[in-house]
């Protein structure tokens, strides 16, 4: 029988490979981005190269990407609050409050996730195109309000929530609204940082919509310059490694700031309004 000694060795010689698994394509990508096309294509590159200057010039030469990088910014900071604030909001709704219909709408909420967002393109476009929206950033930051996807996932967390501290909070006179920003919200940090960490991801790397609704090459976000790096300038692969990790640095950083708050959420308490 395996003694304890031997089990923590291989837990930590599996955790080691999977640490390995996970850094070793981010590492590849950042070294690839310092290498020429040719050297990318005629050999397994694990040290860093001297062409960043020249793959940055050649990235820059071909799109603004610092501008499709802001572009990405503008639609995915706002859309994750959104997400994560009104997706906790509607959850509490359904999980905490008894109102006519609620069944038949909580179905129709479970049926929208069922449905592909590709289905819905020609809607879509349609849609900004009779309200005037083409060419902006509101068809991309709006629709957070409705995530059925964030509100599916809070919906237990609230219901675990004592209803007795939300009606302790009504008796000492707070207000609906108070009591779900004082009493509520902090109870589920952690699934709303987890939803905030999938959404930010989600539509930061939306590239099939950005390219639908967008006609003006400077609204462009990141994907889709990437991949007009790709398409337009095939041999350029370090430009388009580049290009790929500079939009990955958001995404990391919002993971590790938003991490911090799903373990210290597991602990954290309500402040009674």
């Amino acid at each position: 029988m395996m003694n304890k000694k031997g089990f923590t060795v291989i837990t930590y010689v599996f955790l080691i490979v999977l640490l390995v698994i996970s850094v070793v394509p981010f590492y590849l990508m950042i070294i690839n981005s310092t290498h020429s096309s040719v050297e990318i294509l005629t050999k397994f590159n694990l040290l860093p190269g001297r062409e960043l200057a020249n793959n940055y010039v050649t990235m820059q030469s071909h799109v603004n990407i610092w501008r499709g990088f802001l572009n990405s910014i503008f639609i995915a900071v706002p859309y994750t609050l959104l997400v994560g604030y009104f997706g906790a909001l509607t959850a509490y709704g359904f999980a905490k409050y008894t109102f006519r219909f609620k069944k038949v709408l909580w179905s129709l909420v479970i049926a929208s996730m069922m449905i592909p967002s590709q289905l819905s393109l020609i809607g879509f476009y349609q849609l900004n195109l009779r309200l005037h929206l083409l060419n902006s950033y509101i068809p991309f930051i709006i629709p957070g309000i409705a995530n059925a996807t964030t509100v599916f996932f809070l919906h237990q967390m609230i219901q675990s929530v004592p209803s007795s501290m939300i009606e302790a909070a009504r008796i000492d006179g707070c207000s609906e609204f108070g009591i779900f920003n004082r009493v509520v919200l902090p109870c589920v940090i952690p699934g709303i940082a987890t939803m905030c960490i999938f959404s930010f991801v989600s539509c930061w790397n939306n590239y099939m919509g950005p390219l639908i609704i967008m006609t003006d090459n400077e609204r462009y976000t990141m994907p889709v310059m990437i991949a007009m790096i790709k398409g337009l300038y095939l041999s350029n692969y370090g430009a388009m490694y580049l290009a790929i990790a500079i939009s990955v640095v958001p995404i990391l950083i919002v993971y590790i700031f938003l991490s911090k708050y799903i373990i210290n959420g597991l602990t954290a308490g309500s402040m009674k309004g």
